[in-house]
């Protein structure tokens, strides 16, 4: 039985074979994967031990207390959120033992081929095609508001394979090597001047059926998945108190009682709170994971994310004044990750504009806490038993 105690005990022995200021940066996360220590509750001999998801805290408290080094999750959150837990839950045992281990120490970084020009919200309408040929699958297509595309190694895929049954029906799932021929990357400019969004063209781009992850035509299924911890890794991150937005404009109201009015004030208390609700609610969300994978409860923390990151970036900017209309850099750049409170005010206020949309806008999710959490009625569908080719488009 592996406890709390017995955790330490490992990450201290882990720690004397590979002394953090000894051992160079990759070694020792290599050295933590093969320890069990990476993510604990992943099965013995793919980084983790197979004990609950709550202990992880205690390998990382130990960790952080001497400096050790981490992995720079935020580097590659599509690939630790996202493409990670579904790879665990459908991927063949040589699929695991070949993407788990360079995607976990960050050798390997990961994004989400998913949205399309004509299938954001609708994402089932998507029309990207794989046609298979032997034992490789020929894809075509086009693929939108990829985060993260221009330092991508590998991606998560779905397209369809079968144009004659209902859209749900007809997609399966591939994991795509970015640095294929004809895999095309084009770089989407943001309001905030940067783009860390891009365009992905797939010009005969061809995917061995051993990258393909559960059976042909359940894409969806196995979608479903990506898309439940996808809304988890984004809502219900771990944060200290006034960690994440509130954090900045809470710092700012302490130490400039010149831009203090009594409405402010009242706003800045109301979203203080409801940051503190939001962070309890996650915390007790990631508790529930313990008992297995994600379900559509975290459409609702992702939600709550992206309104209270609006208002309070948007409380921000008008506690500023004149400061809040300012903007440090304009120029094109095309970053590695996405850093609310290393920037201005008037970044973290154009930025939130997008919490809405990426992950799942907030229409399509307030119907997935509706019915799926809720248990309300479903809203009508015409398109339920068309045929994808027979869809107007």
């Amino acid at each position: 039985m592996i406890d709390a105690e017995e955790l330490r005990r490992r990450a201290q022995e882990l720690l004397a074979a590979h002394p953090p200021a000894a051992t160079d940066r990759l070694d020792f996360l290599k050295a933590r994967f093969d320890a069990g220590l990476a993510w604990v509750h992943y099965p013995a001999g793919l980084g983790g031990l197979g004990v609950p998801r709550s202990l992880q805290v205690v390998v990382d408290a130990e960790l952080e207390a001497v400096g050790a080094p981490d992995n720079d999750s935020r580097r590659n959150g599509i690939g630790l959120g996202m493409a990670a837990p579904t790879i665990l839950k459908y991927g063949t045992e040589e699929q695991k033992q070949r993407y788990l281990r360079p995607l976990w120490i960050g050798e390997e970084v990961w994004c989400q081929l998913f949205s399309e020009p004509g299938a954001g919200s609708d994402l089932a309408a998507l029309g990207t095609r794989a046609v298979r040929e032997g034992d490789e699958w020929v894809v075509n297509g086009q693929k939108v508001w990829t985060s993260g595309a221009h330092n991508s190694r590998w991606a998560i895929l779905i397209a369809r394979t079968d144009p004659d049954v209902p859209k749900h029906a007809g997609i399966t799932y591939f994991v795509c090597d970015m640095t294929d021929p004809g895999v095309e990357v084009r770089p989407l400019r943001q309001i905030t001047g940067e783009a860390e969004f891009n365009e992905v063209f797939l010009t005969d781009v061809r995917i061995p059926d051993s990258r393909r992850l559960g059976a042909v035509g359940d894409g969806w299924r196995v979608a479903q998945t990506t898309l439940n911890n996808e809304r988890v890794a984004i809502g219900g991150m771990r944060l200290p108190r006034e960690g994440g937005m509130i954090g900045p404009v809470s710092r700012t109201w302490r130490e400039r009682p010149e831009l203090r009015t009594h409405d402010l004030h009242q706003r800045l208390l109301k979203l203080w709170v409801d940051s503190e609700v939001a962070r309890f609610t996650a915390e007790r969300l990631r508790q529930q994971l313990v008992a297995g994978q994600p379900g559509p409860e975290g459409a609702g923390m992702k939600l709550a994310f992206a309104r209270l990151n609006q208002e309070i970036s948007g409380l921000e900017v008008e506690l500023r004044g004149e400061e809040g209309l300012l903007y440090d850099d304009w120029t094109m750049r095309r970053p590695e990750l996405v850093d609310f409170v290393g920037r201005d005010a008037g970044y973290r206020y154009l930025r939130s504009k997008g919490n809405s949309i990426e992950g799942g806008t907030s229409e399509v999710l307030l119907n997935i806490v509706a019915e799926r959490v809720l248990g309300l009625p479903a809203e009508p569908r015409t398109d339920k038993d068309v045929a994808w080719k027979d869809l107007a488009r």
